[in-house]
């Protein structure tokens, strides 16, 4: 399997679409709510939709990470990382070298 990363540049939000179509309709959902819980905060981001139907699907990960857990030597030796032509250091894809 292969997973395609692409990260938008520094200092260029403005030009995510999935900012510009539900951040507002969030900010609106949540306006006069006290914030006394999580729950309480999905439930708000959760009901937020715009009129052509979009709507915003929440999910609170509530594991508990540890700390200072280090990657295995050997794990990105098993890897191949592909840089993209365009913005090479923001476009890439990792492909397990595994059964290759």
């Amino acid at each position: 399997m292969s997973l395609k990363i692409v990260h938008y540049p520094p200092y260029t939000s403005k030009w995510n679409p999935i900012e510009h179509k539900v951040f507002p309709h969030i900010t609106r959902a949540m306006s006069g709510i006290p914030l006394n819980s999580i729950e309480t905060a999905e439930a708000a981001i959760a009901s937020a939709k715009t009129k052509t139907g979009l709507t915003v699907v929440t999910d609170i990960l509530k594991k508990t990470y540890a700390k200072g857990k280090e990657v295995a030597k050997d794990y990105l030796d098993h890897l191949k990382i592909t840089h993209g032509d365009s913005l090479p250091k923001l476009n890439y894809t990792i492909s397990s070298m595994i059964g290759t």
